[in-house]
């Protein structure tokens, strides 16, 4: 059943469910549903159709995350990849760069998509992980009716590559990708279902060890690349707890770092503090906005691999420290400074099953195709996502061998006193922790149900005093946030304001909402 439309009422389903923001790929999941599998086997097969029919935002090249509820207990899952061994500023240097270029083989780091489904399916899965992948290669290599957004998404990318990416290494994307497709037309991917059959029946080991592992090194080498087959090998999924902060009552969960998803934790903390009276009136659009931006400065100067932190999670969530912080806005925009907690971008989908398990999972190359380079006969498209890391020597963030750099793409979670209320998410770049901030406000602090929650109009924070709006925001609210000295940019392109799932689990059904800024699709019996 699908969901396009603005001020929708929520769908009810009483088995078992998947949103997303791709028809065909909830239908992928809702077929795996039907056949006996569980939520973790939907996510998984709609997480790879989705890199079929959505490879604008995702792909087998990219990285995933996810937080499921299974059995009564949350866990966490980070497939996010290191970056090549052979990778240090020296290198970059030798080169003649001063910054981490955007595109080609210099910010590819090791792709975490297949592990994560490959490693999912083993831990918490019922079905084979040949059945599960099964609806994705079929869409694969019967092809699929391309999509409203994704024909968008696809045409905006073309004119961006045409121009950006010139010489002999971006040709298999051209290849692969060059065409682009109406609305409708049915889109064939041969070469990306042959590797999907490979990565079913080895149960994802080619990818890291085996032939396709050497074809990824191979084209590596071939344009003097830096990522290896060894540095597939040591890719390993991290099973992490969730962390989380109680507001109103709900615990709001995301997954630690290197992800940003304290940053919306770290925003509700401060928002926490202040008394709302409407969703839409200034007051609100106001102190969510400076609450983010706040909760950004931190992030963004704190962030990064675990293992290279210099503060703790708990002191960034700390209740005391976002009293601080609330205490810092004014009745003015100001623009965000880092603070001191010690005293010295996708795509989205959540499932359910009918036994209670659900998965909030989200997956991604970055900035669309990622990094422009498909490797030669796979369907393969390689994630850019190195471009955040920093080269300044001082950040926590700073480019190094075997490191992950501060990842956007972040899934969420929300429980009750220990029982759970349900999965959701808002996909797209550093708009994920403003869109998480704004669900989560509308549907603890105005009682708003899910569809609600995600058709309320959005902002984006940009950068110092800039943030974007949506045209159907009130004009009213817009010049008031002017005069507070927002510098307000009404954005009609909806895809920067992120798309969002959620599922609120109820007695004995599921509340569902779905995405209007895209092809947003609840599949659910």
């Amino acid at each position: 059943m699908n969901r396009y439309n603005s001020k929708l009422n929520p769908v009810t389903a009483k088995h078992g469910v998947v949103a997303t923001s791709e028809p065909s790929a909830a239908q992928a999941g809702l077929d795996i549903l039907k056949k006996g599998g569980n939520a973790i086997d939907a996510a998984i097969a709609t997480a790879a159709a989705l890199t079929v029919c959505e490879p604008t935002s995702n792909g087998i090249g990219g990285d995933n995350f996810a937080i499921i509820w299974y059995k009564d207990k949350l866990i966490g899952m980070n497939s996010s990849g290191k970056s090549p061994a052979l990778l240090s500023m020296d290198v970059l240097k030798s080169r003649g760069l001063t910054e981490l270029p955007t595109f080609g083989f210099l910010p590819v780091t090791v792709p975490g998509v297949v592990k994560g489904w490959s490693e999912l399916s083993k831990a918490y899965g019922k079905l084979s992980f040949k059945e599960v992948l099964a609806p994705a290669i079929k869409l694969a290599k019967e092809g699929y009716r391309a999509s409203k957004t994704v024909v968008e998404n696809w045409k905006k990318a073309k004119d961006i590559y045409d121009k950006k990416l010139t010489g002999d290494m971006f040709k298999s994307w051209q290849n692969t990708f060059g065409k682009v497709p109406n609305v409708g037309d049915i889109v064939v991917l041969k070469d990306h279902a042959k590797t999907l059959q490979e990565i079913a029946d080895t149960h994802g080991a080619s990818f890291y060890e085996g032939q396709i592992a050497d074809q990824i090194e191979a084209f590596s080498i071939k344009h003097d690349g830096l990522i290896r087959k060894s540095d597939l090998t040591a890719h390993k999924v991290e099973w992490v707890k969730p962390v989380s902060t109680s507001y109103n009552g709900y615990d709001i969960y995301e997954l630690p770092p290197n992800t940003q998803g304290i940053i919306g934790l770290m925003g509700l903390n401060i928002f926490e503090n202040h008394q709302k009276k409407s969703c839409d009136s200034l007051d609100t659009y106001h102190y969510s906005i400076e609450s983010i931006k706040q909760a950004f400065a931190d992030g963004l100067n704190y962030i990064a691999d675990p293992n290279y932190m210099n503060i703790s999670v708990d002191d960034l969530l700390s209740k005391s420290y976002a009293k601080k912080r609330y205490d810092n806005i004014k009745d003015t925009a100001q623009k965000p400074i880092c603070g001191h907690p010690k005293s010295s971008g996708t795509v989205y989908l959540a499932t359910a099953d009918q036994d209670g398990n659900m998965v909030s999972f989200i997956q991604s190359n970055y900035m669309g195709f990622g990094s422009g380079l498909v490797v030669p006969h796979t369907g393969i498209a390689l994630q850019n996502r190195g471009h955040n890391f920093s080269m300044d020597e001082k950040s926590v963030n700073y480019i190094g061998p075997n490191k992950k750099t501060y990842h956007t793409i972040i899934p969420g979670f929300i429980t009750k006193n220990k029982k759970p209320i349900g999965p959701f998410g808002v996909m797209g770049g550093f708009m994920q922790p403003q869109g998480h901030l704004q669900v989560i406000s509308s549907l603890i602090d105005f009682n708003l149900n899910p569809q609600e929650a995600l058709d309320r109009p959005r902002f984006q924070w940009v950068k110092d005093n800039t943030i974007f709006v949506e045209p159907d925001l009130d004009p009213l609210i817009i010049e008031g946030l002017k005069e507070k000295g927002h510098q307000v940019i009404i954005q009609p392109e909806l895809g920067h304001f992120g798309r969002g799932q959620i599922i609120i689990k109820q007695e004995a059904s599921y509340l569902v909402g779905t995405e209007k800024r895209c092809d947003g699709t609840i599949c659910y019996y």
